[in-house]
Parts: structure tokens; C-alpha cells; sequence
């Protein structure tokens, strides 16, 4: 009674309160989630030009391109960001000139006598290499009909906005080549460049010739060069270049001997087994239809050709495996084999089973002798070879996909028939003809092995050594770089500078675990060290491989690099600017011979040259400035020392020869337009973007 009477006295202060609650909760529910009243509040990833991509569109598009992949997951995010980005320039710039794509077009692109490029490259017969015409038009009376599944619908619309996308900048692409020009005065000078020819000696004085030690380099010189290459350290968005220390893990000699033993305590067993397909299978072997000869085998040819049937080789090592090979059998091998094939493709309408069922009622039928293999290959095979009675002619081993292969070569009999599944569909098979040339023997033979990798206490032992690192190196990475240095079997490595988006870093790769590097570094400070040792794993055999630890070791902010930020990067051809100087002074007024003399360099011939050659034979290699020196020479001409890429060079012309004007300039232009027009595909949309207002929050979600 003393509470009711209580609330009655304060029933003013809850109505009050329950008010406020509620409010909160209608406040809550205005401010969050995805129907907030301040319009859209769709989370985004980025904006093109101020045109928003949408997180929960990005990712249903991957989900249903990338539906079943087993790719690198980041490597299929950033090929659909590049696709999410020029999708929306290409959308934009076409509103802009009008430039569009109509149901009639849309409609003839997927299914008319010329279809987009990327209708030709997703329904290509892997067989004939031409369109599948009959699963498209299957596909087209689905979508008339009304009848294809929400995922394949889901997956078409996606395609066509491909198309339309594809189509537009085709278009875009076509104007601007269309507009394209070449001068008269440009196309004789490129003539002149291309026809001019030079026989030219020269001596390459190397850069170590001068010890590091007889330099000194400045702060200045490393500012000037700077100042004379601005684009090469200039940054669009911020970067991070991470210090990696890294712990290898490898299996010690403990482990490999464990692993040896493992492979030999099963031979007498496999020796007495009755089934050597189930004991291979239930110790994790291969076992192969294919007979092999002699010189396929990788290693112990001879002792594995040697052995009796049913007899073991082994344990050996094999790549980074101890292996054991066991003999089951042995018969001459045919060097080529003619057959012919019946094919039917499973798709949306004919599933698998329903080509196995068809194949064997037309197999039934020519084994009646009720209807003759060429006439059902007509009628019923579907790729190129169904005008020619299905015939394949001869091909050698591995010349078809492996299950044909073992067909012909090892199983099947001549003249009769046989249905065997492939990647491309369901086929019935003859062989129709077998040339034994070679006379040789080939083997079939069964392996055990067991990959020779770290035991997991070879694996505890390295984690506790990496931690013992870490826990005495966390404070600076410089000195974290610096202590590793001084401890042997430990690799320590500065990545390149990777944006918030990477995940590829330095030699560690692509993959998860340089994502989640990358990801703490862009939210780490200059200097910092991972608190966390971040753990790699073998690909194909999943043990641990390496430990590493991580630091910040520069942070880029957009603009051009400042010298203490990239001075290691240069440091090596700021030196070499120093030497080539040096090298220069002393040989000043030399001939070829005099300065080849002076530090017992070689002297070389170089023939046929050409001004507008990128690539220099004879080692010379790429040396703009090598080109640029000679060809101001007239003949007999000695150039005055210059410093290259690769070194000091002095070069003397002893024959040019000076090109006649062209006879035809128009066609010279014509000709050169149209190179320069053949350019503009692969060039437009990289210059296209260079333009745009892109913001890339990628990073905050993925």
C-alpha cells in the first residue's frame, strides 16, 4: 500500500519519464538504421563524382557474380570496385552527350549475329571456340517463357547492365579515336626517327667503379633529385610503407625423420593389401587410370620401371614429399589413338542426369544397329565435330581432357562404345583407330606420400620465438628492423607503400592475413609495432609457414614525398648521380678507347640503331639519355661523357645513315593515326579516371 500511495503522490514525474523513454526510442529509431528521415543513410563505400556506391548493392552484386568462387576474396572486391567506378564515370559522361543504349540495341547485344564481347567470352564452346548459340537461345526462350530462376534473373539483369556499360564506352572509345589527328610535321619527324640508322662504338664505365666511400651526398642532392622527378614519390591518397620482421617456420630434421618413418611403416601393409585403390584412398594417396613411360616419370624412372608387379619403391624424396611408389601394372602404350564422340552439354535445361539417361539410349540405339553413329552424332552432338560423323582424328596422351584421355588410351577397346564425363558435358565414345610406332612400355602406379613441413611443436617452438622478439622490440620499428638484422634465420623487409585498401603487402603477398596487416596499420601511428603476431599459412597444405610482426615505418599524407620519407628508396641512384659525376670529371675530353682504358672497361659495337628504340641490344638495356646523345652526333662524332641509367658512356658514330624524305606523307599519317587510335581503348578509362572525384572508403568495411 505504502508504494501504490507513493506512485500516486509522483504520477506527474512517470508520465513524465514513460514520455522521455519513449521519445528516445522514436529518436533511436529516426536517427539510425536505414530509414533515417535525414534522406538516404544507405551505408556507402565511395563516391564517383559525388554519385554514391552503396554497401548492400556492392555486396549483393558480389554475391551473385562471385557465387561458388574460391578466388582471393580482395582480388574480386577490387575488380568489382574497378567495375563500380567505371560503370559510374561511363554512366555519367554518356548522360552528358547522349549517349545511350535502347531495348532494340540491349536486346541485339545479347542476342543478335554480332553479341557483346562479353556474351562471346561467358558462352564460348571450350571445344570449337565459337559462341554456344544453343545454350544462349535456350537462356533467351527462358527469360520470353518467364521461366528462369531467381538466381539466373538475378544474374542477367547484373549482365546486361554490363553490357550497357561495355556498349557506351565503346562508344565514347569510338569518338575519341575518331577525333584523333597526326600532323604532317609529326609523322616526318617519326619517319626521320624510324629510318634514321647508326653503327655507333661506346664504353660503359660502371658505377661501381667508384667506391661508395670516395661520395658524399647531401640532404641537397637528395632534394634535387626529388625536385627533378616530382611524379615518382607523389601520392593521390594516403599510404603506409610497414616494416616486417619475419619467422619462417620449417620442418627440422626431427620432423622430416617422423615423417619418413610414416611413409615406411605402411609398405608391408600395402604390399599385402587385397584393394590398392581402398588403401591408397584411406591413407590419403593418388592412384591413376593413366599408364606412364619412362621419361614421364620425374624421378627413380629406372627403379620404378624395374620392379616386379606389385612391388614397392621407397620412401624417397619428391619435391617437398617423402613418397612411395608401388608397380600395378604394365602394358604397351599406343603413341596416338583416332576416336569420335557423341557430346551433350548439361545446362539449365538438361541436367546432368538427363544427358547421362540421353547418351545411353543413343548408345543403346547404335548397338541395335537401329541407327549409325555419324547420323546420331549429326542429330544429336553438340560442337563442332557433329558434321563430321563426331570424328576427333588422331591425338597423343594428354592431347584431350584427362578422362577422354584415360578412355582411349587405356581402357577402351577398339570399336567398341563407351560414355565417359568431362568438364564439357557427357560423351559417348568410339575408338576408331591406335598407331604403335615407339613400341614402348608404359606403367601404371600408385603413390603414398607425406609433404615433409613442421610438426606442431616445430610450429609452438617458433611462435614462442617470434613473442620473445616481440616482447623485447615492441617499442620503435626502426629498432625492431635493426634487432632483427643481428639474428640469423629471421627475414626483415620494408613493404612499398600500400593505400588503406591494400591487400597485397611486400613479399607476404596477397590474402586475409595481409588485409588485417594493412588494416592496423592505417589505424597505427608513426613508429608503432602490432601488438599481435599475425600468422601465415601454407596454401596447398595449411600448416603455419611464418609468423610476422608488423610496424608503421612511414606514413604518406597525399602530395609529394618529402626526402626523409623515401630517402632509403633513393638513396642507391642518388649515389650513383654522385658517382656517374665523378666518373665524368675524370674521363672529360676522352675518346671511347682512352676512357675505356682508364678503368678497364669494354669497348662494344652497337648496329642498326634507331632513335625511337626503347631497348638497347648488348646489355645496354633502356637508356633514354643514351639516344638522346648519339643520335645529335654526326658521323664520326665523339659524344662527351654522359652519365645513364646503368652507368658513364661515352659514344662515337662511325656510320648514320640519313633517310630520304617519305614519298607518301598521307599515307605515313594514315599509318600513324592509326596506331595511335589502336592505343586509346587500353588508355581512355585510366586517363578517364585520373579525372574524376573518387573517394574510396572500402577499408571501413572490408
Amino acid at each position: 500500500m505504502a508504494l501504490i500511495s507513493t506512485i500516486r503522490k509522483n504520477s506527474a514525474l512517470i508520465v513524465v519519464l514513460i514520455a522521455l523513454g519513449l521519445l528516445g526510442f522514436i529518436i533511436q529509431d529516426m536517427m539510425g538504421g536505414q530509414n533515417s528521415i535525414f534522406g538516404s543513410m544507405q551505408p556507402s563505400i565511395g563516391k564517383i563524382n559525388g554519385q554514391k556506391v552503396d554497401l548492400n548493392e556492392f555486396n549483393r552484386t558480389e554475391s551473385i557474380l562471385y557465387a561458388g568462387s574460391s578466388g582471393d576474396i580482395y582480388a574480386r572486391r577490387s575488380a568489382l570496385w574497378d567495375y563500380f567506378v567505371e560503370k559510374a564515370l561511363i554512366d555519367q559522361e554518356g548522360e552528358k552527350l547522349g549517349l545511350g543504349v535502347s531495348k532494340n540495341e540491349l536486346n541485339d547485344l545479347q542476342f543478335g549475329p554480332e553479341p557483346s564481347p562479353i556474351i562471346m567470352q561467358r558462352f564460348m564452346d571450350q571445344t570449337t571456340g565459337q559462341l554456344n548459340r544453343e545454350q544462349l537461345n535456350s537462356l533467351k526462350q527462358q527469360i520470353t517463357s518467364n521461366t528462369m530462376t531467381a538466381t539466373a534473373r538475378s544474374y542477367w539483369a547484373i549482365q546486361e547492365q554490363e553490357i550497357i556499360k561495355d556498349r557506351i564506352q565503346t562508344k565514347l572509345v569510338n569518338m575519341v579515336s575518331k577525333g584523333m589527328y597526326m600532323p604532317s610535321w609529326a609523322a616526318e619527324m617519326s619517319q626521320k626517327e624510324s629510318a634514321t640508322m647508326m653503327e655507333l662504338v661506346y664504353t660503359r664505365i660502371p658505377f661501381d667503379a667508384i667506391d661508395n666511400a670516395e661520395v658524399s651526398v647531401s640532404d641537397e642532392d637528395y632534394a634535387s633529385y626529388l625536385k627533378e622527378n616530382p611524379g615518382l614519390f607523389k601520392f593521390q591518397e594516403e599510404a603506409r610503407k610497414i616494416g616486417l620482421v619475419t619467422f619462417e617456420v620449417k620442418p627440422t630434421k626431427a620432423d622430416s625423420l617422423a615423417q619418413r618413418k610414416k611413409i615406411a611403416g605402411l609398405i608391408a601393409d600395402w604390399k599385402n593389401a587385397p584393394n590398392d585403390t581402398i588403401f591408397v584412398e584411406q591413407n590419403l594417396g593418388t592412384i591413376d587410370g593413366a599408364y606412364v613411360k619412362r621419361e614421364a616419370l620425374l624421378q627413380n624412372a629406372d627403379s620404378i620401371f624395374n620392379l616386379p608387379l606389385g612391388g614397392i619403391f621407397g620412401p624417397y624424396v619428391e619435391g617437398n614429399a617423402y613418397r612411395a611408389v608401388k608397380l600395378l601394372d604394365r602394358k604397351i602404350v599406343p603413341d596416338s589413338v583416332k576416336s569420335r564422340h557423341i557430346l551433350i552439354r548439361p545446362d539449365a535445361t538438361t541436367p546432368l542426369a538427363v544427358a547421362k539417361a540421353r547418351i545411353d539410349s543413343i548408345k543403346g540405339e547404335i548397338e541395335k544397329g537401329t541407327a549409325t553413329f555419324e547420323a546420331m552424332a549429326a542429330r544429336f552432338g553438340q560442337d563442332g565435330t557433329s558434321l563430321s560423323g563426331g570424328d576427333l582424328g588422331y591425338s597423343g596422351p594428354g592431347g584431350m581432357v584427362k578422362p577422354y584421355d584415360d578412355l582411349i588410351f587405356y581402357q577402351a577397346e577398339q570399336g567398341k562404345l563407351y560414355t565417359v564425363e568431362t568438364q564439357f558435358g557427357m560423351h559417348l565414345v568410339e575408338v576408331t583407330g591406335k598407331r604403335i610406332t615407339s613400341n614402348s612400355s608404359g606403367v601404371r602406379v600408385a603413390y603414398l606420400s607425406e609433404v615433409i613441413k613442421p610438426s606442431k611443436e616445430t610450429e609452438t617452438k617458433r611462435f614462442e620465438e617470434a613473442q620473445r622478439f616481440l616482447n623485447a622490440n615492441n617499442k620503435d620499428v626502426e629498432g625492431m628492423l635493426a634487432a632483427a638484422k643481428k639474428i640469423k634465420g629471421v627475414a626483415q623487409e620494408t613493404s612499398p607503400a600500400v593505400n588503406a585498401n591494400e591487400f597485397f603487402v611486400g613479399s607476404l603477398g596477397a590474402g586475409q592475413t595481409s588485409r588485417e596487416i594493412v588494416r592496423w596499420a592505417f589505424g597505427a601511428a608513426k613508429g608503432e609495432v602490432a601488438p599481435d603476431i599475425y600468422t601465415f599459412t601454407d596454401p596447398t597444405e595449411f600448416y603455419t609457414n611464418k609468423y610476422v610482426i608488423a610496424g608503421v615505418k612511414t606514413i604518406f599524407k597525399p602530395g609529394n614525398a618529402t626526402v626523409d620519407q623515401v630517402k632509403e628508396d633513393i638513396e642507391t641512384v642518388v649515389i650513383n648521380r654522385k658517382k656517374g659525376e665523378l666518373i665524368v670529371d675524370k674521363i672529360k675530353g676522352k675518346g671511347v678507347e682512352a676512357a675505356a682504358a682508364q678503368y678497364s672497361a669494354k669497348v662494344d659495337t652497337l648496329r642498326n640503331i634507331r632513335f625511337n628504340q626503347s631497348f638497347l641490344p648488348n646489355n645496354v638495356g633502356s637508356e633514354p639519355r643514351f639516344n638522346a646523345y648519339a643520335f645529335k652526333l654526326k658521323q664520326g662524332q665523339t659524344s662527351k661523357a654522359f652519365a645513364g641509367n646503368n652507368g658513364v658512356y661515352v659514344v662515337n658514330a662511325f656510320n648514320v645513315s640519313t633517310p630520304t624524305a617519305s614519298a607518301d606523307v598521307n599515307q605515313l599519317k594514315t599509318t600513324l593515326a592509326g596506331s595511335a587510335r589502336a592505343q586509346v581503348a587500353t588508355r581512355f578509362m585510366p586517363a578517364f579516371r585520373k579525372m574524376a572525384k573518387i573517394s574510396d572508403n572500402r577499408s571501413k568495411y572490408f
